[in-house]
């Protein structure tokens, strides 16, 4: 049986800076069957700096073109104060949490919570520092990797192992939001998975689940995709998010694409033994004599077994047989001579 797929719902922007529709999300991820929810930690502060610099102004035909990243920012994240009813709110439902922080402060700001693993965004994987200050609490890791070359990809991995974390786990992805599914380049995770031997997953910021339901079929078995109540509700984030009832579907069609996985057997299964009897083998298709030749005309290959391999009928083409055959009846060695 293929591993399960670990489905982490992305809380991100999508509480509208409403704790009350940041519960609401997280009950949402718990009953569309996701395995995670995950917050993020930063402040406008800690992520980028105020400035009126035109580099500081989001362009390139983003989502977000012409707004000060410093405000993006404070409207997007998640307020540090709420950490402690939305990880109380998770554990009592049962569903796990992670959190990506962006600095040092963050990563202490969540060490109190008894932080299970730690979410690097792509972002952030040349920050090495902040990698290895992660890895050095001890817990596992999982990395996007959008706009990573390999070179890039292969120093963070090195630099969160050797500081210690105990499981590094990497994610593909594009960096564009929303993106393009024919820029995903999802043969890259096989290629992922035989350079580092580690769990391989996708962050997926399409508008379907069939980039990554194509991600579990190609061996990803982490996936990371934002939800949101409604996309109407707007917000940063909400127009690349899906909704609980897709993510929900999608939650299903992963678990059904995992299962159908299987392994590599050949052979009948279990279900297909009783199909057997339908193949087709050597039967007689008209009444034949005793003492009468096989030919062609009395005996073809049809539906269904019993009979001899329809492969066997040159050995068989002239022989006699040895009493009446009736129509139907299977052709077997014994019968001939």
């Amino acid at each position: 049986m293929s591993k399960p797929v670990y489905v982490i719902a992305e809380l991100s922007a999508n509480h509208g800076g409403s704790k009350a529709r940041a519960l609401e999300v997280i009950h949402a991820a718990h009953e569309a069957g996701a395995d995670a929810v995950k917050f993020q930690h930063y402040t406008a502060e800690t992520i980028t700096v105020r400035s009126d610099h035109p580099d500081f102004q989001v362009s390139g035909g983003t989502l977000w073109d012409g707004r000060q990243l410093a405000d993006l920012y404070a409207e997007a994240m998640t307020p540090w104060e709420w950490t402690g009813d939305l990880v109380a709110e998770a554990n009592k439902l049962g569903i796990e949490w992670l959190s990506s922080p962006f600095d040092n402060t963050a990563v202490d700001f969540l060490e109190q919570f008894n932080i299970a693993t730690y979410k690097i965004a792509s972002f952030e994987l040349i920050d090495l520092p902040l990698i290895r200050y992660v890895a050095l609490k001890g817990k596992p890791m999982i990395m996007s990797t959008g706009m990573s070359t390999l070179d890039e990809i292969d120093a963070a991995v090195k630099a969160a192992q050797g500081a210690g974390a105990p499981q590094v786990s990497v994610l593909r992805c594009n960096s564009t939001y929303p993106a393009n599914s024919s820029e995903m380049d999802l043969a890259a995770i096989p290629a992922m998975i035989a350079k580092w031997g580690i769990p391989v997953g996708l962050s997926d910021h399409t508008m379907t689940s069939v980039t990554a339901i194509s991600a579990v079929a190609l061996g990803a078995t982490i996936i990371e995709k934002h939800i949101t109540m409604r996309r109407s509700d707007g917000g940063p984030d909400g127009a690349f998010s899906l909704e609980p009832a897709e993510f929900a579907a999608m939650i299903r069609d992963i678990r059904e694409a995992t299962s159908a996985m299987g392994t590599a057997r050949f052979g009948p299964s279990a279900s297909e033994v009783n199909s057997l009897k339908f193949r087709r083998s050597l039967r007689a298709v008209t009444a034949i004599k005793a003492g009468e030749a096989i030919t062609e005309h009395n005996v073809r290959s049809v539906r269904p077994a019993g009979g001899l391999p329809p492969d066997d009928f040159s050995k068989i083409s002239g022989m006699k047989a040895q009493r009446d055959i009736a129509v139907g009846d299977p052709i077997t060695n014994d019968l001939l001579h």
